[in-house]
């Protein structure tokens, strides 16, 4: 099969009519694509917009067995660019800990062998440089840089999790005492902050466990009547950021926009930048202090899903809850929250993730399974927050895994595949799909090197 970046595939990672292993296939070798970043000091570079690289594999990435040759070519397609003295460089490595690289003259076809003996995945990455060995650029953004995220896989079906805490169960429980003794329905606050045509915005703060409380936008259509909506949560990706008013209402449903942090909300920039001071630990930025992960009732982590549970349980609170359809929706650092709130409230009956983060932190450590090297350093009490664990205790939603980023090692693959194989509920396609494969962002890279 061949992608190119007009044709970067997102596949459901599940399916009803059609098994996960096929969505998947369609999705492992990654698009040609504006993903590793440059620091681009002094004048801009020459840029070629019409250059891209062409991949393709022998076969399905999905077929391959234990010791099979998996054979990766690669062509550049210059468009009408006239190309320098530039190269294609690789560098090959995978779940075995295996790793070599090289380069040939970028007018050659790039032909990468390689085989895998166990179960698990192959990421071959390929750049295009110059004599000097810096990034040709497709475009002078911080991502600008030509290359391929590649990837196979050896029988991802049998891949196993590194096994949960004895008391993880246990914990949980301990940790919904300690919010439920925080009371929270007379004390919130619901400020409205702007008017739309078909609803409204509003400014939430809901008292919490832990260090902050649970903050954000909820916006409402307008004259929603009693018992007439669906409600939404909705999770963002990794960032330090302030948060903006949504600029517009959904139909149907209310929709909770939930602050990761729950930072106050309208504030000026020196409040903002005092607060995001605030969350760091130890000069690392947040989530990631390996001291501070050590003990799972004071991470980061931990603040955050009670500030996910909170919330949901504000949202059935709401009058114009219909009591029936309570949605989770996020991806990347999202989708570990959507994770979350799918497998400790079981009144959450659809959870869309996509491209989940901090699936599998034990991967690395215990199985030598391949990740990049924006990730949170695994320490024993990570795992309660590990979503292959959480996939196991999602038992009665519907789960519409919308995404997974499979040349995306800040986001590895085989952790993705472990969550998917955990998971005790049904796993649906989106409404109209089937499970079938999806374009997604075409412009945009299907992987990068960036926080999730």
């Amino acid at each position: 099969m061949k992608t190119s970046l007009k044709e970067i595939l997102s596949g459901s990672f599940y399916g009803v009519r059609r098994p996960w292993k096929i969505a998947l296939a369609a999705s492992l070798l990654a698009a040609s694509a504006v993903m590793f970043g440059t620091p681009n000091a002094g004048k801009k570079p020459k840029v070629y917009p019409d250059v891209q690289i062409i991949g393709s594999t022998d076969k399905s990435p999905l077929s391959y067995k234990p010791g099979d040759e998996m054979v990766y070519t690669f062509k550049v397609d210059f468009g009408k660019s006239e190309p320098g003295e530039w190269f294609l460089r690789y560098v090959r490595r995978g779940d075995d800990g295996k790793t070599f690289s090289g380069k040939i003259s970028a007018r050659e076809t790039l032909t990468v062998k390689t085989s895998l003996d166990r179960p698990g995945f192959v990421n071959v990455e390929v750049r295009l440089v110059d004599a000097k060995g810096k990034p040709v650029q497709r475009n002078a953004g911080r991502w600008g840089a030509i290359g391929y995220y590649a990837g196979t896989a050896v029988e991802p079906e049998k891949l196993k999790d590194c096994g949960e805490p004895a008391d993880f169960d246990e914990f949980w429980e301990k940790q919904k005492k300690r919010l439920a003794a925080v009371p929270f329905k007379d004390t919130t606050e619901c400020k409205l902050v702007a008017e739309r045509k078909d609803g409204n915005v509003y400014a939430v703060s809901i008292p919490c466990a832990g260090p902050r409380p649970a903050t954000g936008y909820l916006t409402v259509p307008k004259n929603a009547k009693p018992k007439s909506l669906m409600a939404q949560i909705q999770f963002f990706g990794y960032a330090e950021a302030i948060q903006r008013i949504p600029g517009r209402t959904t139909p149907g449903r209310m929709v909770f926009y939930l602050n990761a942090h729950g930072q106050k909300l309208g504030q000026d920039a020196a409040y903002y930048k005092k607060f995001f001071a605030s969350i760091r630990s130890n000069k690392y930025s947040y989530a990631f202090d390996p001291e501070q992960n050590k003990d799972p009732e004071n991470c980061f982590f931990n603040g955050m899903v009670f500030r996910v549970l909170r919330a949901l349980e504000y949202l059935k609170t709401r009058p114009e809850w219909d009591g029936k359809t309570l949605i989770a929706f996020g991806g990347s650092q999202g989708g570990l929250q959507t994770m979350w709130a799918a497998a400790l409230d079981q009144d959450v009956n659809i959870a869309s993730p996509s491209i989940t983060w901090c699936c599998d932190l034990a991967g690395s450590t215990k199985a030598g399974r391949l990740c990049g090297n924006w990730r949170i350093k695994y320490v024993p009490a990570l795992d309660y927050y590990d979503p292959v664990f959480m996939a196991k205790r999602i038992t009665k939603a519907q789960v519409d895994i919308r995404r997974a980023g499979l040349g995306d090692y800040t986001c590895p693959p085989s952790g993705l595949a472990i969550s998917y194989l955990n998971l005790k509920t049904r796993k649906r396609a989106s409404a109209g799909s089937r499970g079938a494969i999806t374009p997604l962002c075409r412009s945009n890279p299907m992987s990068w090197s960036g926080p999730p």
